[in-house]
């Protein structure tokens, strides 16, 4: 088989993409094709499987036409407000109190609380515009995390070209600092909007939970063809601990600017 002859009988638009079964492995619906652009790109997300590439075609005015009618719909389509009942923090004892645990603070991040469900939200910025929220609870209440929008965008803070890839907010705050941008999918799996997201960093450092090497592998295969280098950090505890070891093995990882 030809990948690339196989490619491009798709005829994918600019900004379309499909999940088909695997050519090369044959298996269910682990394979992506994304016009991105003209770029290209093609994976297989099963573990054992090879399959993976890229490759670029010409755009036309109306291929690029098309992708900015798309680009503006997507714009349009994140539009998002604050429930009523999410509010700035305003210094909060259960907010300050759940951040002196984690050694966080909630003007540095701008928490909002919401006062009917008892949550630390957290906003997640995208052009910067808030595109929705994720609440943290504070109490027993279920879930433990919420999205308040319909938002693929992970929640990210700190600056710098690498990016630190962790599960959850508080994670990605404590390993934020001014060359490294903490990461927050807020999830177990990747989608298409954070593959994007991510796109934009020379570097993307995978550092999961202790227990998820078969996720932190899997996503260290889904963004080799997003981000130039992946690096993987495995951990002896979860990042928002603080395990000296690991943050001093994160330091090393991280590329110097």
């Amino acid at each position: 088989m030809n990948i690339y002859n196989y490619i491009n009988d798709l005829q994918l638009s600019v900004g379309e993409s499909k999940r088909l079964d695997c050519p090369n492995c044959e298996s269910y619906n682990t394979f992506t094709v994304t016009n991105n652009m003209g770029a290209i790109m093609w994976n297989c997300y099963k573990i054992s499987c090879s399959l993976s590439g890229s490759s670029r075609v010409t755009l036309t005015v109306d291929d690029i036409r098309t992708a900015m009618h798309k680009q503006i719909q997507g714009d349009d389509n994140t539009i998002f407000e604050l429930p009523k009942h999410i509010v700035p923090h305003g210094n909060r004892k259960a907010v300050t109190e759940w951040c002196n645990k984690w050694g966080l603070s909630a003007d540095k991040l701008s928490l909002y609380y919401d006062v009917k469900e008892n949550r630390a939200v957290f906003p997640i910025v995208h052009n910067s515009k808030i595109v929705d929220g994720a609440g943290r609870s504070l109490g027993n209440s279920l879930p433990k995390w919420k999205r308040y929008g319909k938002n693929n965008l992970p929640y990210s803070q700190g600056h710098g070209t690498t990016a630190i890839v962790v599960e959850d907010c508080v994670s990605a705050a404590v390993v934020a600092s001014a060359t490294r941008k903490g990461i927050a999918v807020l999830g177990t799996s990747l989608s298409e909007s954070h593959k994007q997201y991510l796109s934009q960093f020379s570097t993307a450092i995978i550092a999961l939970d202790p227990d998820a090497l078969d996720k932190t592998m899997q996503f260290a295969k889904e963004l080799r063809n997003y981000v130039k280098q992946i690096k993987v950090l495995r951990l002896k505890d979860d990042l928002k601990y603080r395990n000296e070891e690991d943050l001093n093995n994160l330091y090393f990882l991280t590329p110097k600017e």
